[in-house]
């Protein structure tokens, strides 16, 4: 594990907790070091894990890698109680593969301590974790679609939780998982608990999502890059020029953003971009000065109303466009003037909400690169290009989230009328003509759920008095009415420069 004590710019609640070393650790908590072979804390787990025995909710924001699920883990070993047969502890994911790793980190940490656990997840058998929750996992880890599924079915229950957590938000969010992350609400106790969300960015749907479970939380910043809540990441993938628009495609279909200006130098490439989103099924359309004054109105209209999900456009045309959600903006080729790369990048990361502006450039174009990042004193990070099987498994994760969502809204005679195509199913399966036929609905089914920007309504919704009840503790323990400061900013925050 690698000590991050070099950080020089940590953004901290107002009234914020000295962090905690490995020596001022619980027994237990030092016993799961040593078995992890940990020779010191990262930032993430010193400064957060004190909020957790303080009974004080958190919004964290820390990049993949930081070591932060030993900072929810560990908290765990001392809050639990492991004598209680009954799920104490939830953490929400967004894939499979974190639930698993997750699940992984917390049993060796957890060791003998007592402590059962059971990851859950979408596309395998139902048993494993229906034996889990029998013998009363304490533990429970999952996406969000099978947790409720399985809340739905009466087979879990969090009577007796104690901490909520939310790994990944940002990504929860951009895999579809919003409305089931909102339902599950509906199964929380009524009463206190504290609940903990970790995420690499804060865009403005995410601080929506914080204040919805939260309570008076507060806001830690331990990014790696030094992006905090009002700030932008700026990145950059290098791809071959004829391999652009597909590149710009794999993009979206990674990163799934709410609402998109994707820029271009002319209006011809504004034209083609436009036309090949289309082509593939999404909400796009296009702005640039072709377009009469009636014609452009209208595209603006849809956009700032959150019908148009993709807005393709020149620098001239997007000028003074201001969507406070917007947390992605799109640069298909580095602009010709230095400025306007100012202009692009800033608008996204307003109003208090952190975003990422994304440049596709070719090997000639990174000069154009260096010189913006020379001008500006801008660190750009270079990311890999996703590739074609890593979409096609995110995807993959992402249908079936959908489809499963649909499943469980369907009542018993719907339900009974699908076991009549199940035998179609299975021969179609048998032949490479079924099988291209099932991956055409499932490729419909797909596009016609991202057509359209996802719905964050549900963020916004008034909640119930009783679902408002989280946070822990009284003013004497350090949890319920301690408040953090700015709520803009998660629950205020200070920058520290060590």
């Amino acid at each position: 594990m690698t000590d991050e004590t070099q950080q020089t710019d940590i953004v901290e609640p107002s009234d914020a907790l000295p962090p905690i070393t490995l020596a001022e650790l619980s027994e237990k908590q030092s016993a799961a070091t040593k078995r992890a072979g940990w020779g010191s804390l990262t930032p993430v787990q010193s400064k957060a894990i004190p909020y957790f025995g303080a009974r004080r909710d958190l919004m964290v924001q820390a990049r993949t890698g930081s070591g932060k699920t030993g900072a929810f883990i560990l908290p765990m070993l001392d809050r639990l109680d492991f004598s209680k047969d009954a799920c104490q502890a939830l953490v929400l994911v967004p894939t499979r593969e974190l639930a698993k790793q997750v699940a992984a980190e917390a049993e060796m940490l957890a060791g003998d301590a007592g402590m059962r656990l059971v990851a859950v997840y979408g596309g395998v058998s139902y048993k494993p974790q229906l034996d889990a929750f029998k013998k009363g996992a304490h533990l429970v880890v999952g996406t969000p679609g099978r947790v409720l599924d399985h809340l739905l079915k009466r087979n879990l229950k969090l009577d007796n939780l104690e901490l909520l957590i939310f790994d990944e938000a940002d990504r929860m969010l951009s895999m579809g998982f919003l409305p089931d992350m909102v339902r599950v609400q509906e199964f929380l106790p009524d009463r206190a608990i504290n609940a903990y969300m970790f995420s690499a960015t804060i865009p403005a749907p995410i601080q929506r999502l914080a204040q919805r479970f939260l309570n008076d939380a507060g806001f830690l910043s331990l990014s790696r890059d030094q992006v905090h809540v009002e700030d932008v990441d700026h990145v950059y993938y290098i791809t071959p020029g004829m391999d652009k628009d597909r590149a710009l495609v794999r993009l979206i279909e990674m990163e799934n953003p709410h609402q998109t200006i994707i820029f271009c130098n002319t209006k011809d490439r504004v034209f083609y971009v436009t036309q090949v989103l289309q082509r593939f099924g999404y909400n796009a359309d296009q702005l640039s000065s072709d377009l009469s004054q009636n014609a452009r109105e209208k595209v603006l209209k849809r956009l700032r109303e959150g019908k148009l999900r993709f807005l393709v456009a020149t620098d001239v045309a997007a000028r003074g466009i201001d969507i406070p959600d917007l947390s992605h903006v799109i640069q298909f080729e580095p602009p010709d003037d230095l400025e306007a790369y100012i202009h692009r990048a800033g608008r996204t990361g307003r109003a208090g909400a952190s975003g990422s502006a994304i440049m596709l450039i070719t090997y000639n174009e990174k000069k154009m690169l260096d010189r913006i990042a020379g001008r500006y004193s801008i660190e750009f990070e270079e990311r890999p290009l996703p590739q074609d099987e890593d979409v096609q498994a995110l995807v993959a994760q992402r249908l079936v989230g959908q489809l499963e969502g649909k499943l469980r809204e369907r009542d018993k005679l719907q339900t009974e009328r699908m076991q009549r195509f199940l035998p179609l199913v299975e021969e179609l399966n048998e032949t490479n003509t079924g099988r291209q036929l099932l991956a055409m609905l499932l490729d419909d089914s797909y596009h016609d759920w991202m057509h359209d920007a996802p719905d964050m309504s549900e963020i916004s919704k008034p909640q119930p008095k009783q679902q408002r009840k989280q946070g822990g503790g009284d003013r004497g323990r350090g949890g319920r009415g301690r408040r953090g400061g700015d709520k803009r900013r998660g629950g205020g925050g200070r920058r520290r420069d060590r």
